[in-house]
């Protein structure tokens, strides 16, 4: 073989991807948060022009109070903590103690939704729907609504991805084997958490 046809030879030969499979699926996973975080900066701008440019929007604070949601808060920064708790057990090859932190995250978003759906319930009944309200501007139930049901539905979304990935650290073999992906539901969890924080900060405290 000529020193011509060697060279075209490892010219067109493909390069191999740096990315594995698991690689692959914590950037499939980064790529869904992107856009998930620019769907909530798009809600909580809106949000936040609607009620700059408001002249009877209500006070949030005095209107939706923060005895409830600050206990809502508490619950998820707790289930990030366990997270954190069910990935460094399974590094540790104990597969039992991974599973139950990782169904004490599941439990601590499930009292989450049902904690939101009677804080919903509650609102409701004293006048807040999604069209208008007793205390000023209407948009301000418009947008409570939306973006907490949005955050709901996120919360709602990744009770059913923990419950799913406790039954694959079941099934797997190995307990480091479902490590990559415990790893990538924690991701979508801490992420949840976070825009939970920044939903408190921006329509409950400020």
């Amino acid at each position: 073989m000529s020193t011509a046809t060697a060279a075209h030879g490892a010219a067109v030969e493909p390069a191999e991807s740096p990315l594995t499979p698991e690689s692959w699926g914590k950037l499939g996973m980064w790529i869904f948060l992107a856009g998930d975080a620019v769907g909530f900066g798009t809600l909580l701008a809106g949000y936040g022009a609607m009620r700059a440019t408001s002249a009877d929007w209500p006070n949030p604070y005095a209107v939706l109070g923060i005895n409830l949601t600050a206990l809502m808060t508490f619950l998820l920064i707790c289930s990030s903590v366990t997270m954190v708790k069910a990935l460094e057990w399974l590094s540790r090859g104990n597969r039992d103690k991974a599973k139950m932190f990782l169904a004490l995250t599941a439990l601590g978003g499930a009292i989450f939704v049902s904690l939101q759906a009677y804080e919903w319930t509650h609102l409701i009944h004293r006048g807040l729907h999604i069209n208008g309200n007793p205390w000023g501007a209407s948009l301000f139930g418009t947008s409570f609504f939306l973006v907490t049901g949005f955050h709901g539905l996120h919360v709602t979304a990744g009770v059913i991805y923990l419950l799913a990935t406790i039954g694959v650290v079941s099934r797997r073999p190995r307990p480091m084997d479902s490590y990559n992906f415990v790893e990538i539901t924690g991701l979508y969890w801490h992420f949840v958490d976070l825009v939970w924080i920044m939903v408190f900060t921006f329509m409950y405290l400020l």
